[in-house]
């Protein structure tokens, strides 16, 4: 069966399976990176703001994701790709 945009849904529509995991792990792993994957985070920040719970800066975020999220792709990589 093929649909509109020529994809053979039979065979996994022609695409490898390395290639489907590599969006698979990136749409998990990553995609709150993603303007918007970030919108509920944003979300959820100003809720809590509102009730008088202290949130990191934008620049604060920005040291933390250095520190913390940034080896923490780079390991996810390793582990699941290479």
């Amino acid at each position: 069966m093929v649909n509109d945009l020529g994809f053979n849904f039979n065979d996994g529509g022609g695409i490898s399976a390395s290639v489907l995991a590599a969006i698979s792990c990136g749409a998990v792993f990553i995609g709150a990176n993603s303007y918007i994957g970030n919108g509920p985070n944003f979300m959820v920040r100003s809720i809590a703001e509102e009730q008088g719970v202290k949130m990191p800066s934008f620049f604060g975020y920005m040291i933390y994701s250095g520190l913390v999220l940034i080896p923490t792709f780079i390991l996810i990589t390793f582990i699941f790709f290479l």
